[in-house]
């Protein structure tokens, strides 16, 4: 978002104060969503640039339109930085969302109706490894891996078992909703083993695996997808890393086969993520995201609550709220009441539906990107906990808003952009 934002506020005043709360929102809240971040002013004027206007159908240099200059050069940074920033061969830099590069691979690696195997979604895997409401449920046949019901990690003996029984044609690793290290070697051991090729979906740790964080799968697998955002705090986006050989097979699995024109205002955002990501200072931010990780999981065990798993590698907690006797559901409703931003979350073997789930998935991405540490994680655990000891009470609630909006103006986030939009009369 560039700008104060004028125009807007002149021809249409309700988007403009939609927009003006959202800033407000995110500027005085405390966002623990482990997919969301807070990118970068350069890479909100990227997002924001009159690159939005171009159509650029095909890749850099064959594109079904002519004035394709400025864009190519914006498309083929992005795709050179992201090889160099993950050590890969290939990078297709034009998915919309992690989802529709996962699609793509799909499109590549297997015909309709084939087998592959993927993580669970109510075990922690995500809706594109073989949910049967999604397209990767609808059009292949997917079999799934959980995680032990004693510790509540990936079980890979399972897999392994599995993967001989099926001999899927294709095997996914990553996770929306696991909060410790996954072995992609591993991974690819077993998926060589049975001649199959490997997927990882790292979506969620593309950050702390560019900053060396977390083990890299690109030496393991063919294909690597990830969103653009989260850990690696770019614009909302998708991206595909895979080896060399693919390269012209996935190039058309994105475009004709699932999408047209790529968004060159958000690949050029992409560049200037990627670039950050490459600079100094992100290994620093990426350990502290893991050290607040930490912090955040400890506070809330002295607060008497259950974690899955028990901990965390990385950046996420998920938060078992059985022995609080509270639903995902409640919780959410309620530490959104105090400005607390959060999403409920099915935990494994969780008896709940995913509409009332019995647990909260929490990320520290947000909140290190304001600066704050292992200080303020102690902190936020504590208002969760109060705000969650009456979910119901609205004056109780608002006290802890309060406190919440306390902590926040001493780690500023977009005031200055908030300044610039002043309210509409």
């Amino acid at each position: 978002m560039a700008g104060r934002l004028e125009h807007v506020r002149e021809f249409d005043p309700e988007i403009y104060t939609a927009i003006r709360g959202e800033v407000a929102r995110q500027e005085y809240g405390l966002e623990l969503i482990a997919s969301e971040n807070f990118v970068s002013h350069a890479v909100l004027e990227a997002t924001g640039s009159v690159l939005t206007n171009k159509y650029a159908e095909g890749v850099a240099g064959k594109r079904y339109y002519g004035g394709c200059g400025m864009v190519d050069v914006a498309e083929n940074l992005a795709c050179e930085r992201a090889k160099k920033l993950f050590r890969a061969e290939y990078a297709n830099v034009q998915p919309h969302s992690g989802s529709q590069a996962n699609m793509a691979v799909f499109m590549h690696a297997l015909l309709p109706g084939e087998t592959f195997l993927a993580m669970d979604l109510d075990a922690g895997g995500h809706l594109t490894h073989g949910s049967p409401v999604n397209f990767s449920g609808r059009l292949y046949n997917a079999i799934s891996y959980g995680v032990r019901e004693d510790d509540q990690r990936i079980d890979y003996d399972e897999v392994e078992a599995l993967a001989q029984e099926y001999k899927p044609k294709l095997m996914i690793a990553g996770a929306s909703a696991y909060p410790r290290e996954i072995d992609f070697a591993r991974f690819g051991a077993i998926a060589r083993s049975i001649g199959a090729r490997l997927m990882v979906d790292m979506a969620h740790i593309a950050g702390l695996i560019a900053a060396d964080e977390h083990p890299s799968p690109v030496p393991y697998a063919d294909y690597v997808t990830s969103t653009t955002h989260k850990t690696l705090r770019g614009p909302r986006g998708g991206i595909i890393l895979a080896k060399a050989e693919y390269a012209k097979g996935l190039d058309s699995g994105v475009c004709p086969r699932i999408q047209g024109g790529p968004l060159m205002h958000v690949i050029a955002a992409k560049a200037v993520a990627f670039k950050e990501a490459a600079g100094p200072g992100f290994k620093a931010y990426q350990k502290q995201i893991k050290l607040n990780a930490a912090a955040l999981a400890e506070a809330l065990l002295s607060h008497g609550y259950d974690l899955v798993s028990g901990g965390t590698d990385n950046h996420l907690v998920l938060v078992d709220l059985r022995a609080k006797k509270l639903t995902g559901k409640i919780a959410e409703k309620a530490l959104e009441k105090a400005e607390i931003t959060v999403n409920k979350n099915k935990i494994p073997f969780d008896p709940e539906t995913p509409f009332v789930t019995s647990g909260i998935r929490l990320g520290t991405p947000a909140l290190t990107s304001r600066g704050m540490e292992e200080e303020q994680m102690v902190e936020t655990a504590r208002l969760i906990d109060l705000a969650l000891q009456a979910p119901e009470d609205e004056k109780h609630l608002a006290k802890v808003k309060a406190e919440v909006k306390e902590l926040t103006k001493d780690f500023p986030l977009y005031a200055d952009i908030l300044a610039d939009l002043p309210s509409v009369a």
